[in-house]
């Protein structure tokens, strides 16, 4: 007989009788289906299937089976100070991490944050996390980055940056290029981009970066519309020099004009919206409600776990909140009600799947549940919650219901990596331990008194308005009025 447990890379596996989201222009659901994984593709999609000898089979039933998600910008080796930000506006994330205490992050604290981060998204349904890995200050932090990822048996892409110089500076050293040659093969796992940010400078300093990104065919990932560092002089620099591509991904986009909404819809690039970051840190009001007119594509992010959670069901949810939250605002200063949402729970998982394949060139293999596909699949069911049922409308469950607890199965590549709502091959220990150090390290480093502070803003000061109904003696008030 054979043992349920072992999922040995040559065993097929099939997901027997769930809702399956395939994810297609009709945004379809199919009750009771089954699919089927042999090596690291799907194989068929249908009622009813034969399972092959040796297949693993995943009662699915029940469930929802959906393409794993893909989070298009996080910055994973931030993952050790889970939480430590949490009352953090963006001015003071700049200061902690760009000008005083970012340098001090050796290579192993790279390994360990990039470990854990990974570990997490795999355990939240995020099969594919785009790296957005601005702390390489070194090659050797870059290696590092590199080590932890290839030991979560995840998919990510690398978007190498570095936050301690400019990008004409490191794209053009020779170590970097040696780095590319070396680290960068072809691996389906590991993807690549380069990641900087453009100032807006007339001078135009990021050109050489971006020429190296177009020698090397690389897309480049760039945090735009981000109030108060990057603006629309950026876009239009970019634009009148040729550098805005269909891969070009646009981080937040969040306080830009309509002229560079025009521009990006023009030369078919895409936005990550990270609506939690948006709505919390100051990089301006989450662009969904504004840039659903210029039909420019959208993928789904979580920035960094320094402030937020590590899982796309928090940015599905908050991205429906914030984006009709705007369009009724937007309508009660007209003196209108809106009485139909614009934005459907359909549209935010197909941005946190088809989106994000679409945004990092993946669109032929991933983000759908079509056979041929590669088998980045997740399976939603937690039979031990009573919010797993009445299962009525699938999409809307994913966007509202569903969260990392729930997500009971997760296959990437066709490798199962957890099933029954446990990890498979990770070891958790390892990644507490290396953690724990990175800590540690951190805290001595910067003194307890400079820990406490970082952590801890100064809280501004509340004015309380002076209220004209405020009596003196509200009793005696009350009692002269009858």
């Amino acid at each position: 007989m054979n043992d349920p447990t072992d999922f040995g890379p040559d065993r097929p596996v099939l997901l027997r009788g769930g809702t399956v989201l395939p994810m297609d222009d009709a945004h379809s659901v199919l009750p009771g289906t089954d699919v089927l994984v042999v090596g690291d593709r799907i194989a068929e999609v249908g009622p009813d299937l034969p399972a092959p000898d040796g297949a693993v089979v995943v009662d699915a039933t029940g469930g929802i089976v959906m393409p794993g998600m893909i989070d298009t910008h996080r910055h994973m080796w931030q993952t050790a100070m889970r939480g430590y930000g949490a009352d953090w506006t963006l001015t003071q994330y700049f200061v902690w991490y760009y000008l005083e205490y970012g340098k001090l992050w050796r290579p192993e604290d790279v390994h360990a944050g990039n470990l854990l981060a990974g570990i997490e998204a795999i355990d939240a349904g995020v099969t594919t996390v785009v790296d957005w890995s601005h702390g390489l200050r070194t090659v050797d932090h870059a290696d590092a980055a590199v080590d932890a990822l290839n030991a979560v048996p995840g998919r990510f892409v690398l978007a190498y940056g570095n936050i301690q110089a400019p990008p004409a500076e490191w794209t053009g050293a020779p170590e970097f290029r040696d780095f590319v040659r070396r680290r960068i093969t072809g691996d389906d796992m590991l993807g690549f981009q380069i990641a900087f940010d453009v100032t807006g400078d007339p001078a135009f300093p990021e050109k050489p970066a971006f020429e190296v990104a177009r020698e090397l065919g690389v897309p480049v990932t760039t945090h735009a519309g981000v109030w108060g560092a990057t603006s629309d002089d950026g876009i239009r620099l970019m634009h009148e020099h040729g550098f805005m591509t269909p891969e070009t991904v646009y981080v937040h986009a969040a306080s830009l004009s309509a002229d560079s909404y025009h521009r990006i819809a023009a030369t078919g690039g895409s936005i990550s919206v990270s609506t939690e970051s948006e709505q919390s840190a100051g990089q301006g009001y989450p662009p969904t409600w504004a840039i659903r007119a210029h039909d420019i594509p959208v993928s789904l992010s979580m920035d960094t776990s320094v402030w937020w959670s590590g899982d796309l069901f928090s940015a599905m949810r908050t991205t429906l909140g914030a984006d009709r939250s705007r369009e009724h605002m937007e309508a009660h200063a007209r003196g209108e009600t809106i009485t139909h949402c614009s934005l459907r729970a359909d549209q935010v998982v197909d941005w946190a799947t088809r989106g994000g394949a679409r945004a990092i060139g993946r669109s032929d293999d991933l983000g759908s549940i079509h056979v041929g596909k590669k088998a980045d699949i997740v399976l939603i069911k937690n039979d031990a919650s009573p919010v797993s049922f009445p299962l009525l409308n699938p999409y809307g469950h994913v966007a509202f219901q569903a969260q990392r607890g729930d997500v009971h199965t997760v296959l990437v590549n066709g490798r199962v990596v957890k099933h029954e709502h446990r990890l498979v091959g990770v070891d958790l220990v390892a990644a507490r331990s290396e953690v724990e150090r990175t800590v540690d390290y951190l805290r001595s480093t910067l003194g307890e008194e400079a820990w406490q502070k970082g952590m801890n803003p100064d809280v501004p000061e509340t004015k309380i308005l002076d209220n004209p109904y405020t009596y003196t003696d509200y009793h005696s008030a009350a009692t002269h009025s009858r």
